[in-house]
């Protein structure tokens, strides 16, 4: 008997999928972000017994199913907890939090909040629709103002929450964005997000095709997506259009960006850099007629949380004296 041994390195993306039939709506973008996450886990090498994928409740959170490794589906907007104390257990764990909009924005968004401050090495994708897919269309914490849903049947009258720019806010060390159709694009941040160690937050614009169809149109229509999207990359100039003649400058005298022509003998064009998180802030909040930024908005690792909590604890450890603790500051004696 011939016994073929695989090791990480030589598995495909097939091998990363489970057997159970996966069960999306036909034309979901949440196909094209399994099939980018089971590529970009192929293209690392990463060890299947030894990555969990932990999702909350809404179409996102079915992810762990499909994986071919270990997987926990919890509780809604619990997930980023839930992942937290497995990292915490075994921190030679790779963990991938699976959530969606209204599953990390809303019920979710104080333990989003958390994990991202705290800097725990998780990978955190946002599957964002801007609607509740799984309930049936109601409107979601990222919704436009004058969305009509089942739950605002007249528009919807809130302002939405920027995934980038709360994640921002929240103190995240790594920050990102994507779009489920493009597919190359999705891959390459993954795998950056991946490599960061420490929480990293990854925001996926993502199509629903029976409650929000073509939300995202004006941003990936073939038509418009040249000077709709920028896509950044460290060092680089800030530049779009379908001949890269439009470029991003900082208005002079002001905190805030403009369009200028890129060509000479036009002004200085910016250069992204993503260890700033200004400019991070600033590109999270561009809306139309500036292009949406896609890529690393920023990346300025520091030490993991699992990792100063081991070293605390390390130092903590010693020959102790259990009465002389127990005796230690203020004690009294009860008569």
């Amino acid at each position: 008997m011939t016994v073929t041994t695989i090791t990480d390195a030589q598995l495909a993306p097939k091998d990363y999928a489970s057997d159970q039939e996966v069960r999306w709506c036909p034309g979901c973008g949440d196909y094209a972000i399994l099939k980018a996450v089971q590529k970009a886990c192929a293209d690392m090498g990463v060890s299947r017994e030894r990555t969990v994928f932990v999702s909350g409740i809404g179409c996102a959170a079915r992810f762990p199913y499909y994986m071919s490794t270990y997987g926990f589906h919890t509780v809604h907007g619990r997930a980023p907890a839930i992942a937290t104390g497995i990292k915490l257990a075994n921190p030679e764990l790779d963990v991938w939090v699976m959530t969606g909009d209204g599953d990390g924005l809303s019920i979710g968004g104080n333990h989003m909040l958390h994990v991202l401050r705290r800097n725990v090495d998780l990978n955190i994708i946002l599957f964002n629709n801007e609607i509740y897919g799984l309930t049936k269309g109601q409107y979601s914490p990222t919704s436009r103002r004058g969305t009509r849903s089942p739950s605002t049947p007249l528009g919807s009258i809130e302002y939405p929450v920027s995934a980038c720019a709360f994640a921002l806010g929240a103190g995240a060390r790594f920050v990102a964005r994507s779009i489920d159709t493009l597919q190359a694009h999705l891959v390459a941040t993954l795998k950056r997000a991946h490599a960061n160690k420490g929480a990293s937050f990854v925001e996926i614009l993502q199509n629903c095709v029976v409650f929000n169809d073509a939300v995202f149109e004006h941003i990936t229509g073939k038509e418009v997506a040249a000077d709709a999207q920028i896509l950044l990359e460290h060092g680089k100039p800030l530049v779009f259009g379908k001949n890269k003649e439009k470029a991003l400058r900082l208005r002079p005298g002001k905190l805030e960006l403009e369009i200028v022509a890129a060509g000479p003998p036009g002004p200085d064009v910016l250069v992204h850099d993503e260890t700033s998180r200004p400019l991070a802030q600033l590109l999270a909040a561009l809306e139309p007629p500036f292009p949406t930024a896609m890529g690393v908005l920023y990346c300025n690792p520091t030490e993991s949380y699992e990792q100063e909590v081991y070293a605390q604890k390390g130092a903590a450890q010693g020959n102790g004296d259990l009465d002389a603790l127990l005796n230690s500051e203020r004690t009294w004696e009860v008569v």
